[in-house]
């Protein structure tokens, strides 16, 4: 169990690391889009890197120098890509520094080495944009609106007009205002009038044409509220709990509060311009590790405050994984799970318990039935288990961080099938020249492994030994921990006496194939020798007090190969095995 010391150790430990790390290229992404050293880049390319594994946030400078910020300095939390909000300078070499923050004050930025690439040359005019606010036919808009427009890809500046008829220039004649998303008229625009709006983007090269205008029309004269800031957490305040209350400063003459959080900036991903009518809120859950960025804008009657600022905040550690300065890897306080991925029950020893073996604060066990859903049937270390069938099991340790106490699980997935004791049915005996073959032949429900002579094996997964002539005990056991059994195999018949080949030349030395007594063993009475080739027909049956096979079958002699042979003594039992004919 980790405890909050042990989270500051490991803190201290991540600032080591991020300080020896300073200049490590295998830590640095690499661009994607546009690759280092390209040219004839659009000015509107998004700009993309390489994630970085264990890196909760970046910064990306654009400048006209080697890891100089001329162009911008942005964060953008854990986004791996940013598109510059005003585009780049046409035909220049732009210096690009990706710089990885650990979000923590103590921590020195890593500073990545500089990559670039090269803009395009700029021909043409730039087109036309679009309103972003006022939108086009708005009404009862604030006398104290901003105008804010969209990029005009290629754009180096805009130009505004504003009038009170169609083309007019009343208000503000055709003002160029710079390279700039946003204008801020000089005092307010007149209560409860039609104001149409033209913007032109403008490069070198020209300005834009065609572009539609669009109008607005404006409320009655009242003050709009001011901006407000976070109170809880602060601006850059870093391990905040994952489930936070919110709370920002009140406004005077608010009525409400719109709040737009996003994973980057810019982004909405996790509130969009959604209105509060207090100045606080519940967030469900924040992601571990991460910036967030906040914009609060207070509102009335008369309209939205105007210029509010961007904010943020990181949230608390989690659960990892973190780097680990004294091996170099990645560490993470989610316990480690052992359980297999199939486990047996035997049919004879239902229900039965298992025991979870993994170091964890916690446990639980559920049952997932054939629609998938789940039933948790047990919270502790053990379980009960008597059906086949599909179970999930989770183990946790609870992280102590920032005063709030988190789970961090880890899940397996597992499957419950049915095993049993086997039965040996029978062993199978066949002479293969100075060894005997014995094949084991069980049966039952379980998954079987075999051994020979020791009920500690070693154990095969084959059923087929080859053993010495004489007494042995085979073993077979479940693998799944349902049990063992064995059997004891007698040789009774041996096969010595019977040749291992003859040489039917007639030279009269070795011309027939016959048993022979074998010295000092006790003597066997054949009923039976019976003679087949390769292919199992039947060639000759001989008396055991005859000269035996002279490797003739029907008056023809027989070709040299292998040949094999059956006796049964006068107890009825049964030995076979083979021989050789050479010639």
């Amino acid at each position: 169990m980790f405890d909050s010391d042990q989270m500051l150790k490991k803190l201290l430990l991540i600032t080591v690391l991020c300080v020896t790390a300073v200049g490590t290229a295998q830590q640095c992404p690499d661009l994607l889009s546009p690759l280092d050293g390209a040219t004839n880049v659009p000015v509107e390319t998004m700009i993309a890197w390489e994630s970085v594994p264990g890196v909760p946030a970046y910064r990306i400078r654009l400048g006209l120098t080697p890891g100089g910020a001329e162009i911008l300095d942005r964060s953008v939390g854990n986004s791996t890509s940013f598109t510059p909000p005003l585009g780049l300078p046409e035909n220049t070499q732009i210096h690009v520094t990706i710089i990885l923050d650990f979000l923590f004050d103590s921590n020195p930025d890593i500073i990545c080495s500089n990559q670039s690439f090269t803009t395009e040359d700029v021909t043409s005019p730039p087109n036309c944009t679009s309103i972003r606010t006022p939108v086009d036919g708005a009404t009862n808009v604030s006398v104290f609106s901003n105008l804010v427009w969209n990029y005009a890809p290629k754009a180096t500046g805009y130009s505004v007009q504003l009038g009170t008829t169609p083309g007019g220039s009343d208000i503000l004649p055709l003002t160029p205002v710079g390279n700039v998303l946003s204008y801020n008229p000089p005092g307010e625009f007149p209560a409860n009038t039609l104001i149409y709006v033209s913007i032109f983007p403008t490069n070198e090269n020209g300005s834009a044409s065609g572009c539609m205008e669009t109008s607005f029309t404006t409320g009655a004269l009242a003050t709009i509220p001011g901006c407000t800031n976070l109170m809880s957490p602060s601006n850059g305040d870093t391990n905040v709990p994952l489930t936070p209350l919110l709370e920002w400063f009140p406004v005077p003459g608010a009525t409400g509060y719109r709040v737009t959080i996003g994973s980057s900036p810019g982004v909405a991903d996790v509130l969009d311009n959604t209105s509060f009518p207090t100045n606080s809120t519940f967030v469900l859950e924040f992601e571990p590790n991460r910036t967030f960025f906040i914009t609060i804008v207070p509102f009335n009657s008369a309209g939205d405050a105007i210029g509010c600022g961007q904010e943020s905040f990181s949230t608390l550690l989690g659960c990892g994984p973190y780097l680990d300065t004294t091996t170099g890897e990645f560490v993470s306080l989610n316990p480690e799970i052992t359980f297999p991925d199939t486990i047996s029950l035997c049919s004879n020893q239902v229900p039965q318990t298992f025991t979870s073996t993994d170091v964890a604060d916690g446990y639980r066990w559920y049952q997932i039935d054939p629609f998938g859903n789940e039933s948790l049937i047990s919270s502790t270390a053990d379980v009960d288990l008597s059906e086949n069938g599909m179970y999930r099991y989770e183990a946790y340790t609870n992280v102590a961080q920032s005063g709030q106490l988190i789970e961090c699980p880890s899940t397996k997935l597992f499957e419950v099938v049915s095993s049993e004791v086997a039965t040996i049915n029978s062993l199978d005996s066949q002479d293969s020249g100075q060894n005997i073959r014995v094949t084991v032949n069980p049966s039952g429900g379980g998954d079987y492994e075999y051994a020979v002579d020791d009920i500690n094996g070693p154990y095969q997964n084959s059923n087929v030994f080859n053993v010495t002539p004489g007494t042995h005990t085979f073993y077979v056991r479940d693998k799944n921990g349902c049990g063992i059994v064995e059997e004891t195999f007698s040789q009774d018949l041996t096969v010595e006496g019977f040749p291992k080949f003859f040489t039917p030349n007639g030279d009269s030395v070795n011309d027939f194939w016959q048993f022979i007594q074998p010295r000092g063993s006790e003597t066997i009475v054949f009923q039976s020798i019976r003679i087949f080739n390769r292919y199992g027909m039947f060639l000759q049956e001989i008396s055991q007090n005859s000269l035996g096979w002279d490797g003739n079958f029907g008056g023809r002699p027989l070709p040299s190969g292998s040949y094999w042979f059956r006796a049964v003594d006068n107890t009825n039992r049964e030995i076979q095995g083979y021989f050789a004919l050479k010639r």
